[in-house]
């Protein structure tokens, strides 16, 4: 299972709840994609969720 390199998310666990409350397992993911982020003057690879995809974008076009 990927996990975030940043903030180190990786998922949750709970359960699907029917209307009868039969609970089964279920497992949500992280959405984690492989990104190029500058740091300390150089690019690097990084295994990255979204959201801090979309933070980094929000910092790097302050400056």
């Amino acid at each position: 299972m990927a996990r975030c390199e940043i903030c180190l998310k990786s998922g949750q666990y709970g359960n699907n709840v029917s209307h009868s409350k039969k609970r089964t397992r279920t497992r949500s993911l992280a959405n984690i994609q492989r990104s190029k982020i500058y740091d300390k003057g150089a690019f690097r690879q990084v295994n990255i969720c979204t959201k801090c995809l979309r933070n980094q974008s929000k910092v790097s076009s302050k400056t």
